[in-house]
C-alpha cells in the first residue's frame, strides 16, 4: 500500500467534512473492495474516511410503510433483523446469503449500494422494491441511482445515509451463487406492491442490475411460478464471462425467476 491519512469520524456530518476538506479522501465501510484493490495498488487515496463510528449511520426501523435501514447496518444484521424478517422477509434472505460470515460481519448495505458491484445481491432488491437512497444531500430512486457497473449518481462527497425499503405484500429473492465467491451468477428479485409487479435481475446484464418487463407483465395476469412457464430471456445483453456465457446466464434468469416467486408465494 501507499502512504496515507486515516480518520474516523463519529458523524455523517463530520465525515462529509473530511471529504471536502482532504484530498483525493476515500470512504471506507466494510472494506471489502477498496482494501483489496488498494493492496494491489489499484488505488492509492491520500486519505481514508472510516465510517465505522458514525452512529447516525446505523440502525435498522420500520416507519410506517417503509423498512428504514442505516448504511452501515451489516449484511448480518439486516438478515438477523426482527424488523426486516417481518416486513420484508425476502430482504433478510438476501442478506443472510451474501458470501461468508466473515463477508457478512464485515460487509455493510450502503458500501455495497455505493459499489454497486454487477453481481452484488442488493442492487436488485432495491430496484425492485422501489427503494430510496437517501444521502446528506438527497434522496434518489433506485431506478436513477443505479447508472452502469460499478456506476452510480453519487456525486463528488455524497454519502449514503440510509436506505428506505417500501414494504411489498410479496417478495422473494433466489440467485444461482458462484461457489467460491458467493456472489450471484444471476440473481433475480421478485417483489409485488398492491397491483406493481417488479423482476430485477442482477449478475446477468452487461450494464449491470435492470429489470425484466416481459416477466412482470406474465406476472401481472397471475403471480405464481406457472405464469413465467415458456418465458425465456434474451441473450442480448447478458454477460458472458469465464463463469458463465450469455446463452447459459439468460437461461438461470428464467429458472431463478421461477424460484424466487415460488419462495414469494411460499410455494418454495
Amino acid at each position: 500500500m501507499y502512504a496515507f491519512t486515516y480518520h474516523r469520524p463519529a458523524t455523517a456530518r463530520q465525515a462529509a467534512s473530511l471529504l471536502a476538506r482532504k484530498e483525493d479522501a476515500k470512504l471506507l465501510a466494510g472494506g471489502h473492495t477498496l482494501l483489496p484493490t488498494m493492496k494491489q495498488r489499484l488505488a492509492s487515496p491520500g486519505a481514508l474516511v472510516d465510517l465505522g463510528s458514525c452512529a447516525d449511520l446505523r440502525g435498522i426501523a420500520r416507519k410506517g410503510r417503509n423498512l428504514v435501514i442505516g448504511a452501515m447496518a451489516t449484511h448480518a444484521e439486516v438478515a438477523a433483523s426482527p424488523e426486516v424478517r417481518e416486513a420484508i422477509p425476502a430482504l433478510a434472505y438476501l442478506a443472510g446469503h451474501i458470501g461468508d460470515p466473515h463477508v457478512r460481519n464485515r460487509g455493510t448495505i450502503g458500501g455495497s449500494v455505493a459499489n454497486n458491484d454487477p453481481a452484488a445481491d442488493y442492487p436488485a432488491a432495491l430496484l425492485a422494491l422501489g427503494a430510496t437512497v437517501v444521502t446528506n444531500k438527497r434522496k434518489l430512486p433506485a431506478g436513477e441511482f443505479f447508472t452502469g457497473l460499478y456506476e452510480t449518481a453519487l456525486e463528488e462527497g455524497e454519502i449514503i445515509v440510509k436506505v428506505s425499503f417500501p414494504v411489498a405484500s410479496r417478495a422473494g429473492y433466489a440467485k444461482f451463487r458462484n461457489p467460491a465467491s458467493r456472489y450471484a451468477l444471476v440473481g433475480v428479485f421478485v417483489a409485488k406492491r398492491g397491483g406493481e409487479i417488479a423482476v430485477a435481475v442482477t449478475g446477468a446484464g452487461e450494464g449491470g442490475v435492470f429489470r425484466w418487463p416481459e416477466a412482470e407483465a406474465a406476472l401481472r395476469a397471475r403471480f405464481a411460478p406457472k405464469s413465467l412457464d415458456g418465458l425465456a430471456h434474451t441473450a442480448k445483453g447478458i454477460n458472458s464471462d469465464i463463469h458463465a456465457d450469455a446463452e447459459y446466464r439468460a437461461h438461470l434468469i428464467g429458472v431463478m425467476a421461477k424460484q424466487a416467486v415460488a419462495q414469494a408465494t411460499g410455494k418454495a
